[in-house]
């Protein structure tokens, strides 16, 4: 895969999968509603070439007001969306965003994949929507969180196909990435034991 860094953003082409499409339909909603964004987890490695499926897309958004979450609400209905597990909006704000659950989205007619969308309740959750990188993907653009944390929170996740997403976007970006970085977010997360995983 070919792609190059401009500034904090990572420029890329590629066709797009279903599932890219289906993201971008979703994130359209919140760029056009001015609501902040980052993408974390499975997706990401998946976005950058990864061979494997997934069942969800997670993804933190700012807090929002009762007003402005409405209008999300309707703006995903009117796009097809459907929240798969709760009836209003305000059912799914103050029964489960404000109590740190997640809400999930999919299209009217399946229920995957589907979106995972939380508030940050953590430091680094809320490190990692402040500190998001714009990746842009020939004319779409949609933001993900910081390389070097999303390969330390795989490493911390620890399963063996989040270890393989971590060496993945770890051999892609090596040469672009601040080694010490991942080791102080790995240190953050207990995981330094794992960084000989990522074979560096």
């Amino acid at each position: 895969m070919e792609f190059s860094f401009k500034g904090k953003n990572i420029v890329f082409n590629k066709p797009l999968t279903n599932l890219d499409k289906f993201v971008l339909k979703f994130t359209s909603i919140l760029e056009r509603l001015g609501i902040r964004y980052v993408i974390i987890s499975g997706y990401v490695p998946i976005l950058f070439g990864r061979s494997r499926d997934t069942e969800d897309v997670d993804l933190f958004i700012e807090q929002l007001s009762a007003q402005k979450f409405s209008g999300f609400w309707e703006a995903a209905k009117n796009e097809d969306f459907r929240c798969i597990n709760a009836y209003s909006a305000k059912q799914a704000k103050e029964d489960f965003l404000e109590y740190g659950l997640a809400i999930r989205f999919a299209l009217h007619d399946r229920f995957i994949p589907n979106f995972e969308v939380k508030y940050p309740k953590t430091r680094l959750s809320e490190y990692s929507l402040d500190n998001r990188i714009k990746v842009i993907i020939g004319e779409h653009y949609l933001y993900t969180s910081k390389l070097e944390l999303q390969i330390a929170f795989k490493l911390y996740l620890g399963t063996d196909k989040d270890i393989e997403d971590a060496v993945h976007l770890w051999d892609l970006f090596k040469d672009n990435l601040d080694k010490q970085t991942v080791k102080d977010f790995a240190e953050d997360l207990g995981v330094t034991h794992k960084l000989g995983k990522l074979k560096w």
